[in-house]
């Protein structure tokens, strides 16, 4: 059977660049699994690969949607799954690029068989949240489904909200009901996960969003608000560093604020990315020696014989 490759790790992990380095050596295409690169507009605060970069390596998936339109999981695995074929079909090799766990999970996994949002429920939860915090509502869902519980942060109201609803409307866990269908892919998945030093992560993160907020940031956020009718609980805005600038540009926060609270959101974000990986059977796990240069993540790549 043919072979895809899905490149996974952590937010500002190397893994664009790594894939690439990998497409000057193989006749690659790269399909995007990142919810936020579907978004058009959205480029700096995705660290989207630039157009002169997409014209001499094909990607997929990026651009595909305004921000104020909706994507779903199952949407990304169907057109995944359909482009992965085609890149086959081409003699080329699919590789898969990004950090959205959730796409990955879909992806081996199949889609959730849950139940879908209620209005009623969810101002519930709200209620509850206004009153006593989403810590504490965390503390509630840990009760009932605790394995959904360690992989949502206690501030991440989105997933914390969903996870007790599902319960509430459903009497199970979410954990339980997640990737109840299984069906089978048209071709042979190898994952591969790259984990950076914890440190040398953090450092990135911090210098790459002060690298977004040079090359303009509030002016892309601003422009976005302009052109679409976004409002803050879009999934689009609801992604990390837009959130925040958001906020600034709201005037709720100052930039120093907003620079912290993104930078601490991405490092929260990459934790739970890291969690999601240690989750996932039969990855190839690249460790640079804590230096994670692509040069040598892509060496250790090319020496697993069974990738080429």
């Amino acid at each position: 059977m043919a072979r895809a490759y899905a490149l996974l790790g952590p937010t500002a992990s190397g893994k664009s660049a790594l894939a690439v380095k990998l497409a000057a050596k193989l006749p690659v295409e790269i399909i995007s699994l990142d919810s936020a690169l579907v978004y058009r507009g959205m480029d700096i605060g995705t660290a989207k690969p630039g157009v002169e970069l997409r014209a001499q390596v094909p990607h997929h998936l990026i651009d595909i949607i305004d921000p104020d339109q909706s994507y779903s999981a199952g949407r990304w695995r169907e057109e995944a799954v359909r482009i992965a074929g085609e890149v086959l079909g081409r003699k080329k090799i699919p590789l898969l690029v990004g950090g959205t766990m959730l796409y990955y999970r879909a992806l081996i996994a199949g889609l959730d068989a849950l139940p879908q949002a209620d209005a009623r429920v969810r101002a519930e939860i709200d209620t509850m949240a206004a009153e006593r915090g989403w810590p504490a509502v965390h503390a509630e869902l840990r009760k009932v489904d605790p394995e959904a519980a360690q992989r949502i942060a206690p501030n991440d109201p989105q997933r914390i909200q969903r996870a007790l609803e599902v319960w509430k409307l459903t009497g199970k866990p979410l954990s339980s009901l997640q990737g109840v269908a299984r069906p089978e892919l048209p071709f042979q998945l190898k994952g591969v996960a790259l984990l950076p030093d914890r440190a040398l992560l953090h450092q990135r993160i911090e210098k790459r969003f002060d690298a977004m907020l040079r090359m303009g940031l509030l002016d892309e956020v601003k422009r976005l608000r302009k052109k679409y009718r976004l409002d803050a609980a879009m999934p689009s805005m609801r992604a990390v560093g837009y959130r925040q600038a958001w906020e600034f540009l709201e005037g709720e926060i100052d930039e120093a604020t907003m620079r912290a609270r993104a930078v601490t959101a991405t490092r929260q974000l990459a934790k739970r990315q890291l969690t999601w990986l240690r989750s996932f059977p039969d990855l190839l796990r690249l460790d640079a020696g804590g230096t994670q240069d692509p040069a040598d993540a892509l060496r250790l790549l090319l020496e697993d014989h069974s990738f080429l």
